[in-house]
């Protein structure tokens, strides 16, 4: 299956430029979306989701800096990485552009090959960047698919699937970042465990941005697995709000799926991760 290919929207008032941009990046094997004033292109990354945003600074609205301001403070679009295009050459101005975490800063008029070669490293900085979870720092994408790999082979470790269920209405009541708090609690526990249980290949990761996966001997699986259970059960009061404590719905609980891939006769990475993700 070919690779998706990448999303960047260029937020541009100038219609000419805006349009060579949009055919050069095409060309280039990107997908483009085109935004002329701040407000529409705060719009479009919310709503798209892009993989880069190239920015002017010019707007006919709001400045570049306020688009980037507004969106760094948003969760969803706070990652998505910035490359400043301007006319200006003052110094101030790159420091500002900096100081929202922009990525990189493009002076007009420029050379088309300086912004492929640009666009190129940062998207290429992004996608190594996100192999790790921005909450947990735990490894995620590519490089939990690349262990899980292992557990495929003849006598290959086992999985420890762990689901922290009624993980978004515990958002809902107390916040994201009571949420992230928890994530990055159970991720420490987690990797403590795997270190005291001397499990020398031992790996502890991410299968989707809220669910974990353990990779180790498949003959220690039942052993961690109740260790995992006596280590969250002792933790999951110090979740809530004191007088939240004693409420019984809707509560945090862990699932965790145990799985050996070779005794299962699974096959593929695809069921593989279907049985580690299962809800009984």
């Amino acid at each position: 299956m070919p690779e998706p290919k990448s999303k960047i929207l260029v937020v541009e008032d100038d219609q000419d430029l805006a349009d060579m941009l949009n055919s050069y990046l095409r060309v280039q094997g990107y997908e483009v979306v085109i935004a002329n004033w701040g407000e529409e292109g705060i719009q479009a990354a919310q709503t798209g989701r892009p993989d880069l945003l190239i920015l002017d600074i010019r707007l006919p609205d709001i400045d570049g800096f306020e688009v980037a301001r507004r969106l760094r403070a948003d969760r969803k679009t706070s990652k998505i990485p910035i490359i400043f295009l301007t006319e200006r050459r003052e110094r101030n101005d790159k420091l500002a552009g900096l100081e929202l975490g922009a990525d990189d800063y493009i002076t007009k008029p420029f050379d088309v090959q300086e912004m492929r070669l640009r666009v190129r490293n940062v998207l290429k900085r992004s996608k190594q960047d996100s192999l790790t979870n921005p909450v947990t720092g735990l490894p995620e994408g590519a490089l939990v698919e690349e262990r899980l790999s292992d557990c495929l082979q003849t006598d290959g470790p086992g999985a420890l699937g762990i689901i922290i269920e009624n993980i978004e209405l515990f958002r809902d009541a107390y916040g994201f970042v009571a949420k992230d708090d928890v994530l990055r609690a159970i991720s420490l526990f987690l990797s403590n465990a795997m270190r005291e249980s001397g499990a020398a290949d031992g790996f502890v990761g991410h299968l989707t941005s809220t669910d974990f996966v353990m990779i180790l001997d498949r003959y220690s699986l039942s052993d961690m697995e109740g260790r995992i259970r006596s280590k969250f059960e002792q933790s999951l009061d110090f979740f809530y709000p004191m007088g939240d404590r004693d409420k019984q719905v809707n509560r945090l609980n862990i699932l965790i799926n145990k799985i050996s891939a070779s005794e299962q006769h699974l096959t593929g990475l695809v069921q593989l991760k279907s049985e580690i993700l299962k809800r009984k």
